[in-house]
């Protein structure tokens, strides 16, 4: 019995050495797969790869930004950073340098997307993100706002965003119930949201109080737009 417990010992002690050793082994492994980013700001792009393929790692330019520093055409700015530890085969992202901004950007304000795009190519720079939004006044599917703003010399990338006035640019409204209030009330409301009064029609009807309204176009609940006109009947 002593025996067996003696081995058995022996046995945990082994498995436990070499569980160790496993760890050790797969630790240096993946350390040993480690490399430095090195630094490609102010390279060209074929010196960057040169260099990227001596390192085991990959590069990708996804960007150009402008830079009174770094000369057109050269690596202007990376991530990760210069010494930074990745594993063989990483990617880095690389943007290019367009040189010093050569002129400002122009003012698109008011200007349909495609009148706008034509003024900004002609500039040599680019559409950035477009968005859109309602704006209370302004035409629909004109620019409403842009960044870089009008006339900006300080731009850091080619990219001029847009904000468009939305296709549907007035407002969307649930019709209230304006059954059984009194025309004075009912004209007063519509007015004061925005829409227009039509006509104002009168029904013999026995069964109320006269100048109450008691039916309206469009109906209750109906989806209209800034200023809709709403009829009423109004009982005589």
């Amino acid at each position: 019995m002593l025996r067996f417990i003696k081995y058995l010992f022996l046995g945990l002690v082994l498995l436990l050495v070499c569980f160790t050793s496993a760890l050790l082994s797969m630790r240096f492994a993946i350390h040993g797969r480690e490399v430095r980013v090195p630094r490609f700001v102010g390279l060209s792009p074929v010196d960057a790869e040169r260099l990227a393929i001596a390192q085991g790692i990959l590069i990708s330019m996804d960007s150009r930004f402008y830079s009174s520093d770094i000369p057109a055409g050269y690596v202007v700015s990376q991530a990760p950073e210069a010494n930074a530890k990745v594993r063989r085969g990483w990617r880095v992202r690389l943007a290019l340098s367009l040189g010093a901004q050569r002129g400002s950007v122009p003012n698109v304000l008011g200007e349909s997307e495609r009148a706008a795009e034509l003024n900004i190519s002609r500039r040599d720079l680019e559409i950035g993100t477009i968005a859109t939004m309602h704006s209370p006044g302004a035409q629909s599917a004109t620019v409403i706002a842009q960044s870089p703003p009008p006339d900006a010399r300080n731009a850091i990338s080619p990219k001029v965003a847009l904000l468009l006035a939305a296709p549907d640019n007035m407002r969307a409204y649930i019709m209230p119930n304006f059954v059984g209030q009194t025309i004075g009330d009912g004209e007063s409301a519509v007015r004061q949201a925005g829409f227009t009064l039509g006509k104002v029609g009168y029904v013999q009807d026995f069964a109320g109080p006269s100048g109450i309204i008691v039916k309206q176009t469009p109906p209750p609940g109906r989806k209209v737009i800034s200023g809709a006109t709403i009829a009423f009947e109004v009982r005589e």
